[in-house]
């Protein structure tokens, strides 16, 4: 079996907290296979960029990369989180066209190859994660790297003519035809690569949904929606709800039901809206004043770029308003917090909630709608709301699916979730537990793993 190689911005050192199931699933494909886990090291350090780190564990072993304050600001602060990330997520109204960012962005990646290529193998398969890294294996490819590469795009992939109006667009979506295969989260964005590689790279598809470019090399093209460690989940939550900080919220509830939202604070999650929507169901449902307490858990993500503090303290006017508005002096319908929280409680917190908000104005696919029903307790599971322009929501239809702008349709579905019967919470549960069950993140690995050794570039 050839050797595994994956590269991420982050890497999941031995010995660190997983909070997130795609670390556990990447971990466990490397020790089942050996092999190597590349990237930044979470350092920002004086002297240049480029000093390596390794350490070692079982048959993985990690490299990480140290960069300056210059190319981290410019490549992650700056291009990838300021450019790309709001044109992946459809707001180009945010987009920061600065030239110099792109260099920057540039310049890493190219620091990357340079490091990365001399540890290759021809025989390795090389699977490399997310936007942060696009023109990794074009690089890799000038440096002579022969073996398998495959892309996997975390974030959603917007329309063609989107992508068009990042200048010299080509020059950087290009390089996703130096990959024997690009994989994305829905079937829909895999389609909207398809068209830009159409509309722009002169490339014709085939039957198979296969990119057949003009100068005769193919890029195998798939949708491999993430999954999540469900069965290590379920445990979690149902171990959690004896923790002192899960027996907490549920005494401070005093019998009322619980509604919750888990998102790093960031304006693709649709705070605001959800905010206003949750004031919208307490004015047109008065029958459920004082029933439901919302609690938003938000943790400060990015907090010195200048749209997130905005955002910040936009969240802030909002729970304000409808607390001084709605509240009473035995009850706070909105609780509104800045912090983050283990991620076992934060299971059991899914546990205690009746309904589940996930309402993003966009997302790749989001994670924590399938954490909240895999957490459930299945003799009595709570409702998941789950915004229509999430990549879950294609696998998760049993869900109340919302369009997230639609603050009333949002409002009455909350109700709804809120005053639902235990038999269609349980149809309902049981049919979304069907694919997270079945396409668990140790399917998701082997799934694209294989698609990728079969892939002929």
């Amino acid at each position: 079996m050839s050797r595994l190689v994956v590269v991420s911005n982050r890497v999941a050192l031995p010995g660190e907290n997983r909070a997130g199931g795609l670390a556990v699933g990447l971990e466990a494909a490397l020790g089942t296979r050996g092999g190597l886990w590349f990237g930044w090291s979470g350092k920002v350090v004086r002297e240049d960029s480029g000093r390596l780190h390794e350490q070692e564990a079982g048959d993985v072993r990690y490299v990480t990369m140290d960069l300056n304050r210059a190319d981290h600001d410019a490549y992650y602060n700056g291009f990838a989180n300021r450019t790309l990330w709001p044109l992946l997520h459809s707001r180009l109204d945010l987009v920061d066209y600065a030239r110099e960012t792109r260099a920057g962005y540039r310049r890493v990646n190219l620091l990357f190859a340079e490091k990365l290529a001399p540890q290759l193998r021809d025989d390795d398969e090389l699977w490399i994660h997310d936007y942060h890294l696009i023109p990794l294996a074009a690089m890799l490819r000038e440096r002579g790297v022969r073996c398998r590469i495959g892309f996997f795009l975390h974030v959603p992939m917007p329309s063609a003519d989107l992508v068009s109006a990042l200048p010299e667009h080509g020059r950087l979506f290009g390089t996703f035809f130096a990959y024997d295969l690009v994989g994305f989260q829905t079937a829909r964005d895999a389609d909207r690569f398809r068209t830009y590689a159409r509309i722009f790279g002169g490339a014709s598809v085939d039957a198979n949904g296969t990119v057949k470019l003009p100068g005769g090399g193919t890029v195998a093209v798939g949708a491999f929606p993430i999954g999540i460690d469900a069965r290590r989940i379920a445990q979690q939550s149902a171990a959690a709800v004896n923790k002192a900080a899960v027996r907490a919220l549920r005494d401070s509830l005093s019998g009322r039901k619980l509604a919750i939202g888990v998102d790093r604070l960031d304006y693709s999650k649709g705070l605001p809206e959800r905010f206003r929507a949750f004031g919208r169901f307490i004015e047109r449902h008065p029958g459920e004043r004082g029933k439901l307490t919302f609690l938003q858990i938000a943790p400060v993500s990015r907090g010195d770029v200048a749209e997130y503090q905005q955002l910040r303290d936009q969240l802030e006017g909002i729970a304000g308003h409808i607390n001084g508005t709605h509240a009473a002096p035995d009850w706070t319908p909105l609780r509104y917090v800045n912090r983050n929280f283990p991620h076992p409680t934060l299971t059991g917190f899914y546990r205690l909630a009746t309904v589940g908000l996930v309402t993003p104005l966009r997302d790749g696919m989001n994670l924590v709608a399938k954490e909240y029903v895999a957490a459930q307790d299945p003799d009595d599971p709570g409702v998941l709301v789950l915004s229509m322009l999430a990549g879950a929501a294609a696998e998760l239809d049993a869900a109340l699916l919302v369009n997230p702008y639609d603050l009333d349709g949002v409002a009455d579905a909350i109700a709804r979730a809120a005053s639902m019967p235990l038999a269609e919470r349980r149809e309902r549960w049981e049919s979304m537990m069907r694919p997270i069950t079945g396409y668990d993140i140790h399917t998701w690995c082997r799934t694209f793993l294989g698609r990728l050794a079969d892939a002929a570039g």
